[in-house]
């Protein structure tokens, strides 16, 4: 689905909690936000997550504009006073395997599968998903726009962030525990250095030239 139930409206000043209120008055609760982080990484899982919360969430914003500090203290109220929440971990060799566009549908559709409670709504950050089982609506930056979603994206943050800092234990040339995988000046540099590990995603481009010897 990629429209909103008939008759439901959210008002402009709704805040971020407007959607799971206005679904909520449609008797289309739990409503459940599912969102995944690592999709741009060339290193490291992608990681999904869905959440059903059950009341706000102080100080609770799209994980991109929270310090890492801040992005804590969320993920600690959220996991601690939340409904429901669900993780779902894709390797970057399956990142690989299954193309990147797939293996993040795959990772979203998996996560609310995991939730315990069976959604009534489902609300996706960016991309719609197939086969959820539920209806579910598809929203453009949904995590600034809706608190669900908001909170599965510092679920997903979170969680992916402290397994690149364990994956610095392993790898310490690449310094994962800074760039958490993504593509940086410095990324690059100890890529070129040292070659690509079993961490990192072998089909992107950088990555590629590197193995390759481009």
């Amino acid at each position: 689905m990629t429209r909103l139930p008939s008759g439901t409206t959210i008002r402009r000043d709704a805040g971020l909690y407007g959607f799971e209120r206005a679904l909520a008055r449609r008797g289309l609760s739990p409503i459940a936000g599912v969102d995944e982080a690592g999709r741009g990484a060339c290193a490291g899982p992608l990681v999904a997550a869905a959440v059903v919360l059950d009341g706000p969430i102080p100080g609770l914003a799209d994980s991109k504009l929270l310090s890492p500090a801040r992005r804590e203290v969320c993920y600690d109220l959220i996991t601690s006073r939340a409904a429901d929440v669900a993780v779902v971990v894709v390797s970057a060799a399956d990142c690989d395997r299954l193309g990147l566009h797939r293996a993040n549908i795959e990772a979203l559709r998996r996560a609310l599968a995991r939730l315990s409670l069976r959604p009534g709504y489902a609300l996706t950050d960016g991309f719609p998903v197939d086969g959820l089982g539920v209806p579910g609506l598809a929203m453009w930056k949904g995590d600034r726009v809706t608190a669900s979603i908001a909170a599965a994206s510092v679920i997903a943050k979170v969680t992916r962030d402290r397994m690149m800092v364990q994956m610095h234990e392993r790898f310490p040339a690449y310094d994962f525990a800074t760039h958490k995988g993504y593509v940086t000046t410095r990324h690059d540099e100890a890529l070129r250095a040292h070659g690509p590990c079993d961490e990192h995603r072998m089909t992107y481009a950088n990555v590629r030239a590197v193995k390759e010897g481009r």
